[in-house]
């Protein structure tokens, strides 16, 4: 390798400028302070509070015993709470209006043992508020209630956020099929 002129060195200094020698070649960490207010405690509360002042928001729908819910021991709350929110994908689901009882009893059978063959992990049954039935209330709702307590499969289920049929319709949350994809 060639040295280099003397015009290269005093160039290279003039454009280097003022130098002085590093005593050390480490950085020291800057520590930040560790906030002890609890960070997803508050985004849940603001999130809460941004539903609550949508205009999706409905204080009818709220506490007052027309919400489906039914949850499996053991299953998270946080698995809930985004069920509840409609985070999981729908990839399947069935309307029942118009049905009778014994229709709708199959028709759900069907539709669960199609989804656990297709690996559906969440879907949608819509059951109709039961402003039809007149005097007799929900009929189909409550069965619905009722039919998907008693499945193996379903690890929980809830009412639907208002954009997907309200109390209408319930989200369902399935078990993973073990089988062969």
């Amino acid at each position: 390798m060639k040295k280099p002129s003397r015009e290269d060195i005093q160039l290279f200094r003039s454009s280097v400028g003022q130098i002085r020698p590093v005593k050390h070649d480490r950085i020291t960490p800057v520590r930040r302070a560790v906030s002890t207010r609890p960070q997803f405690r508050d985004r849940d509360e603001a999130e809460v509070l941004h539903d609550l002042l949508s205009d999706q928001f409905d204080p009818a729908d709220m506490e007052n015993g027309e919400e489906l819910l039914f949850v499996r021991p053991g299953l998270q709350h946080r698995t809930l709470k985004k069920l509840r929110r409609g985070m999981f994908v729908v990839n399947a689901e069935l309307d029942l209006h118009g049905m009778n009882v014994p229709l709708a009893r199959s028709a759900v059978a069907e539709f669960l043992h199609e989804c656990q063959r297709r690996h559906i992990q969440c879907a949608r049954i819509i059951h109709g508020k039961g402003l039809g039935s007149r005097h007799q209330g929900p009929v189909l709702k409550r069965k619905v209630g009722s039919w998907l307590r008693q499945r193996n499969e379903v690890l929980a289920y809830c009412s639907a956020r208002n954009c997907d049929g309200g109390t209408g319709a319930v989200y369902v949350l399935l078990k993973r099929n073990q089988g062969s994809r």
